[in-house]
């Protein structure tokens, strides 16, 4: 999406906003399946051997929630946006198990915001992320930055 169309660009982010989305509710049946496909380790894959490991019960892989809020964010606002991409993701922190049924949902805050030295056309937008499930406890937590499209390149932010 460009600037000319998109309803969210760089200058609409504001240091200190927070933004929740979801719930987005975690079956048994995805959460087998991207451990089938990507991390077969026992305790995302087979109840029994769950029960055994250090999660006490069938979880899902960390990489697997990765994905999960990815497609959330994606849903809450980057469809919506002038992203273009991420340099990449400064931390990510596995805090608690994800369960088959756990509704899941992400609270995102703005921690700052710069313009690009390089690009004028371009912002940078720092993220601090929490995933929430239903009893609003933190199960992951991440901080990225962003790039964003500006829309009125050349004008202050």
């Amino acid at each position: 999406m460009d600037t000319k169309t998109a309803r969210i660009c760089f200058e609409d982010f504001e240091p200190g906003s927070v933004k929740s989305y979801g719930p987005r509710l975690v079956t048994r049946e995805e959460i087998i399946e991207f451990a089938t496909e990507f991390d077969p380790q026992p305790m995302h894959l087979d109840d029994e051997a769950a029960n055994k490991s250090i999660l006490k019960g069938l979880s899902g892989s960390g990489w697997g929630t990765c994905a999960i809020m990815m497609r959330m964010i994606y849903d809450g606002f980057l469809r919506e946006s002038s992203s273009l991409g991420a340099p990449g993701v400064d931390e990510v922190r596995w805090v608690r198990p994800v369960r088959p049924n756990d509704e899941l949902t992400i609270r995102i805050t703005v921690l700052e915001k710069r313009e690009s030295k390089s690009r004028p056309n371009v912002g940078v937008v720092r993220f601090n992320l929490e995933m929430l499930n239903a009893k609003e406890e933190i199960v992951m937590q991440s901080s990225y930055s962003g790039f964003f499209g500006k829309r009125n390149p050349g004008a202050a932010s």
